[in-house]
């Protein structure tokens, strides 16, 4: 039994989005064969009150209150004037930085797992040997959620393409440039790098010629996840069937994505999707319906508000059942890196996906084949919009082909992202060190 300590950005509970998701799900497996502790920020709208299932798993629990967001015109002038870029100074915390030497100071930690480029102004804390105190330094392991240069390389790229967006994009190429070496100082520093895909490893490696690094995809607990048997109605599972909401009253012939609905690549997809793919399913089939399932909708979204046939939900408790409630689960994504959790939890649910082949990267089986165009899922190029209306409609119309994808999808994320199958790989690497 290894005694590890997890340092996050956000309290990992409830896990409502990706880098929580991803967080408790290790926290969850890790803790079924070692001692837990978890050290984390609080955002303003989370509470340890509501944290039950972290207290019952973790040994020790404690968050710090994150620093109040900073305003636009304070990032504005530190990205043109700092060395750091935006992530790195995002989360900077004397209160934080106390806590954790209070916790290095009196824990034994065999591991400290570094949750996220937010997280890396620790890292220089955790590696002083001499503020552990005469014990034995732990294993420093950084899990870069996101290869981040490269993330911020795409967004300036599409943002490039309109002039209305150019502001962003002049942003994302000062963040791009600024990150190429924040990020790989922090890949040098620690004494292991964890990557969510082979495409993210890869970049890092291309960073950071001569890398260690080893993939630890986002997972899902499949159990929690299970394909209902109707729409309307149904269990995911003996637990997770007590905690689901009834399925909403969607329209009989629906798409749904799902995801923040502020982060820059959901938007960027949700966007696309209903300006440039829409209006031809649309065309083909008036009666369809498009779901934005997600919390904060940003203002660029706010014209499609006028749509009758898009529907912008805001914060929902439960995705799943939205999931389950498509006929068609569509991943319109054109930027962005690692494992979308988004379509797992699709797949897992047994639904026909339509995805962009960038939506879809990093998606590969145990022995590194990626999934399969047709079999596991439509996939479709980044920037073809006629293409991907027309893998939409094709399925709307067929539903012996939405139940044999989905079928294929659910085995497929069964057999290589179950956190039964991903965690030990994480372990893997703890015992390795």
């Amino acid at each position: 039994m290894m005694r590890i300590l997890l340092l996050t950005p956000q309290l990992p509970y409830p896990p409502h989005q990706g880098t929580s998701i991803r967080n408790y799900g290790l926290v969850r497996g890790l803790a079924r064969r070692h001692s837990v502790s978890l050290l984390s920020f609080l955002e303003a709208q989370q509470s340890l009150a509501v944290a039950g299932p972290l207290l019952d798993v973790c040994h020790r629990v404690e968050a710090v209150a994150a620093p109040p967001p900073r305003r636009l015109v304070r990032r504005a002038f530190d990205t043109l004037t700092h060395r750091l870029p935006d992530m790195g100074l995002r989360l900077v915390s004397t209160a934080f930085s106390e806590r954790l030497a209070a916790w290095m100071a009196c824990e034994p930690f065999d591991i400290v797992h570094v949750e996220g480029i937010e997280m890396v102004p620790y890292m220089a804390q955790l590696l002083d040997e001499t503020a552990w105190v005469n014990r034995k330094a732990p294993l420093i392991v950084f899990d870069d959620h996101n290869c981040e240069y490269m993330l911020q390389k795409r967004y300036a790229q599409i943002d490039a393409r309109l002039p209305r967006r150019w502001p962003g994009a002049l942003y994302s190429l000062l963040q791009w440039l600024k990150l190429r070496p924040y990020e790989a100082g922090a890949c040098r520093q620690a004494h292991c790098v964890v990557a969510v895909s082979q495409a993210d490893a890869q970049a890092l490696r291309r960073l950071v010629p001569g890398l260690a690094v080893t993939v630890v995809p986002n997972g899902i607990d499949t159990q929690a996840y299970q394909a209902m048997p109707s729409t309307s109605a149904g269990a995911i599972g003996q637990d997770a069937a007590q905690e689901q909401e009834p399925s909403p009253a969607l329209h009989p012939l629906c798409l749904v994505f799902t995801g923040k609905m502020d982060y820059r690549p959901n938007v960027d997809a949700v966007s696309w999707f209903a300006t440039d793919i829409w209006p031809r399913v649309r065309d083909e089939l008036p009666q369809a319906h498009f779901y934005a399932v997600g919390q904060r909708p940003h203002h660029r979204l706010d014209p499609l508000r006028v749509d009758p046939s898009l529907t912008l939900t805001g914060w929902v408790e439960d995705v799943r059942p939205f999931i389950t409630g498509a006929t068609v689960y569509v991943a319109p994504l054109r930027m962005g890196s690692g494992t979308r959790l988004k379509l797992l939890e699709a797949m897992a649910l047994g639904k026909a996906i339509v995805s962009t082949r960038l939506g879809a990267e990093g998606l590969v089986d145990l022995q590194g084949e990626p999934v399969t165009d047709g079999r596991e899922m439509v996939l479709v190029d980044d920037d073809a919009p006629l293409a991907f209306a027309e893998a939409v409609v094709a399925l709307l119309r067929d539903p012996d082909r939405r139940t044999e994808l989905g079928r294929a999808a659910r085995v497929f994320v069964e057999a290589n992202y179950d956190w039964r199958v991903i965690v030990p790989r994480l372990e893997a690497l703890y015992a390795r060190h």
